[in-house]
């Protein structure tokens, strides 16, 4: 079945309110094979896991009422412009709508208002009405259509919307402004008023908020465009000796390809030819450009600043770090986070309620209301079905998760998902991981005290040799510090990794250990006379490590790892906004204590293996806290994993940052404090547009139904209940939008 995959994304047509969302969702969830389904009700897209076909998740959709077409990730572009391009022949059709519809409305509320009731009297008023709701049925016709459509769908798959909603609210009032016009007698003479002003202004109003919805959402998506902005159109690449200029998606892996200074990096890829200084800050937020000679690596995306590169393709269309980027902004925008998870809850019982109130409404009218009670009966049941829908109500979350997760992506922080953005905010500890996350991660050899051996250059071949199978950053130092010596390596057999302990292999018949004191003490390596030698390097923030050849201790070998420039601060940072950092390293007591003071942290931990690491996580857990873990090595997977949050330094290992549910892609800890406080932003926007969705939805409500009339003799008209909704919703955009604007601040 080649037509399978594991993910699916869709874009879906004619879903108009949050209630919307649950029936989508349920559809799909309930479709063999599907293991989750999430909508995105601000996006209009649904993105789906698990093995089916595209074709039975089109068919589940359309099943309930609705349409959908499939969103292919991998031309991320073309797909982007499509969708702009649609959204944009959408909102010109709105628009003319909602001119036809309130060049009926404008002149009718006018005479409403200049002349007063509008009533049946005379035959001439008779006449005059009958033209009137035929042009206003002309107004429903080429302006609503799509409203009755929706509810009719809605009505043959048992279910209610907001177009239900529309429709019931302004076909009543029109079905009931014929029968005035039609049968005048059967109406009592103070009941004789027609409402065709109020249903082509509910449909006016209607329209035009959800077109200043669409114009609004597009700002949302602008860390996206500028995403998709950075990719470059076109390549030069070397073919059988020819520079030849092409597409992107044409670039083939293991290609040569030819960058010149101010053109942007095509693909990822390693450098081959050439020196240069490239700009990455649009990817990491890092402003300073970085020198770029060969075998270095370099990204897509990425501004060529100085000098002509050649580089040969490493990854190539989607598989390239930015399409991943991409990719993983774009999930996030559409993931939920568990407040929002609420709204759609009650979005879901939400119409059918106000559908009943609205029956309750017109009931009690009718019954206990004054002359004349049918007309005011159908005034507070229109005004209820219009103020009450949930459109606000599905928009207050996905704005903000979409403008909140583009905001950090442009800050250099990849958010996986709406959970961890919620969850973020909520952070009331932090574990850093001390080397590569706190520390450069690239440590240098600062000393070698021998024991045993004599000669300085030997010990440092035999445990270069022996670390050149670690990807340990303290390891790689001691390879790096032989070859600037330009000793040649050796080659190895039996290599074991111990982890948490050192690493142990066989070289020139010589069985050789390296790490720390427990790897000596558990293979019976005498360390009399050397200790206080290491606690003294130690406590300079050095890490002094063992080296053993045949069972005796050789020499001991210290190397620095220099804190980050930025660490410092950004630990305060953490610590100002009453957060509780703590560090945890392999390393041991001493260099541990020098680092955390230097850094500023009270509270560390050092000698600690990877599954104490996690311990320790869930040890805070359990005591109430909740635990941000940080780190960029394989040993800190699952610590990450365990986390409430798992941040990864995007300079680190991709287990690290696979296991994790944020990634800081410039590398500092600055970005943790950055992806906090955005959490905290967006969290704090929600709130805000639940809020003010559930004081129009539901402390509208009870106005429209009439509970000022016995005090104040104000009835809601239905048209001031479309302004109404129409304004709810662009509050709640707007709102999302103003999030754009905010800025972290650094202490």
């Amino acid at each position: 079945m080649n037509n399978i995959k594991p993910d699916h994304h869709l874009m879906i047509e004619g879903a108009g309110c949050a209630s919307c969302v649950g029936k989508i969702e349920g559809a799909l969830k309930a479709t063999n094979g599907v293991v989750n389904a999430e909508m995105n009700f601000a996006d209009r897209t649904v993105q789906v896991t698990g093995a089916v076909k595209t074709e039975e998740l089109i068919k589940a959709v359309e099943s309930i009422g609705y349409n959908a077409k499939p969103i292919d990730d991998s031309s991320a572009i073309d797909t982007f412009d499509e969708k702009e391009a649609a959204d944009w022949v959408y909102y010109k059709n709105l628009m003319r709508d909602t001119f036809i519809a309130l060049s009926l409305g404008v002149p009718l509320m006018i005479y409403s208002i200049v002349v007063g009731e509008m009533t049946v009297e005379t035959s001439l008023e008779r006449m005059s009405w009958l033209v009137v709701g035929i042009l206003t049925f002309g107004v429903m016709y080429f302006s609503g259509k799509h409203f009755y459509v929706g509810a009719w769908k809605s009505f043959k798959n048992h279910s209610a919307n907001m177009d239900t909603l529309i429709a019931l609210g302004t076909g009543t009032a029109w079905v009931y402004s014929m029968v005035v016009v039609f049968a005048p007698d059967a109406v009592p003479l103070m009941a004789r008023h027609v409402y065709f002003e109020a249903t082509a202004m509910i449909i006016s109003l209607i329209n035009l908020g959800l077109a200043l919805e669409i114009k609004a959402r597009g700002k949302t998506s602008e860390a996206i465009k500028r995403l998709i902005g950075l990719q470059a159109k076109t390549a030069t690449v070397i073919r059988d000796n020819k520079e030849v200029q092409i597409g992107i998606e044409q670039v083939l892996l293991n290609d040569v390809v030819k960058v010149k200074p101010g053109e942007k990096i095509t693909v990822d890829g390693v450098v081959l030819e050439g020196h240069t200084s490239i700009d990455e800050s649009m990817l990491t937020g890092e402003p300073m450009p970085v020198e770029k000679t060969e075998e270095d690596e370099v990204v897509a995306g990425t501004l060529n600043k100085s000098g002509m590169i050649l580089f040969r393709a490493t990854r190539v269309g989607k598989d390239t770090a930015l399409a991943q980027i991409i990719n993983m902004v774009k999930r996030a925008q559409n993931s939920k986070p568990p407040i929002g998870r609420l709204a759609d809850v009650i979005s879901a019982y939400f119409v059918p309620v106000v559908m009943i109130i609205s029956i309750l409404s017109a009931l009690a009218w009718l019954n206990f209301g004054p002359d004349p009670a049918i007309a005011f009966a159908i005034v507070s049941a229109t005004t209820v079905l219009i103020i009450a829908c949930p459109c606000a109500l599905g928009l207050a979350t996905p704005m903000s998760v979409m403008v909140g997760v583009g905001k950090a992506a442009e800050a250099g922080v990849l958010i996986r998902n709406g959970e961890a953005l919620q969850t973020a905010s909520k952070i009331t500890a932090m574990i850093l991981d001390k080397t590569g996350t706190i520390t450069e991660g690239a440590p240098k050899v600062t000393d070698i005290v021998l024991a045993k051996a004599t000669d300085e250059k030997e010990v440092l071949q035999l445990a270069a040799s022996l670390e050149s199978g670690s990807e340990h950053p303290l390891a790689q130092a001691i390879v790096e510090s032989a070859l600037e010596q330009d000793i040649e390596l050796l080659k190895i057999e039996s290599f074991n990794a111990i982890t948490g302990f050192g690493v142990e292999a066989n070289c020139n018949n010589k069985a050789l250990l390296f790490g720390n004191d427990k790897l000596m003490k558990l293979k019976g390596i005498d360390l009399t006379g050397f200790v206080e030698q290491a606690q003294s390097l130690a406590k300079e923030a050095k890490t002094p490590m063992y080296f053993a050849v045949n069972g005796e201790l050789a020499a001991i070998i210290a190397v620095a790892d220099p804190i980050k420039s930025d660490s410092i601060s950004a630990i305060k940072r953490l610590q100002t906004n009453g957060i509780r950092v703590i560090m945890l390293t392999g390393d041991n007591k001493e260099t541990a204590a020098a680092v955390a003071k230097k850094a500023g942290i009270s509270e560390f931990f050092a000698e600690v293996l990877p599954e104490d690491k996690a311990n320790k996580v869930k040890e805070l857990q359990d005591s109430g806290e909740t635990v941000g873990m940080t780190g960029d090595g394989i040993n800190d997977a699952p610590a990450l994993a365990l986390a409430d949050v798992g941040f990864a330094i995007g300079t680190g290992t991709d287990v690290a940052i696979e296991s994790a549910d944020i990634t800081l892609m410039r590398g500092s800890l600055h970005g943790l404090a950055d992806a906090i406080a955005v959490s905290k932003a967006t969290l704090r926007n929600i709130k805000q547009n639940l809020f003010g969705a559930f004081v129009y939805n539901v402390a509208g409500v009870p106005f429209a139904a009439g509970i000022l009339y016995p005090f104040f003799g104000i009835l809601l008209s239905p048209v001031i209940a479309g302004a109404a909704m129409a304004f709810s919703s662009l509050t709640v955009v707007s709102n999302a939008n103003r999030l754009r604007l905010f800025k972290a601040k650094e202490h």
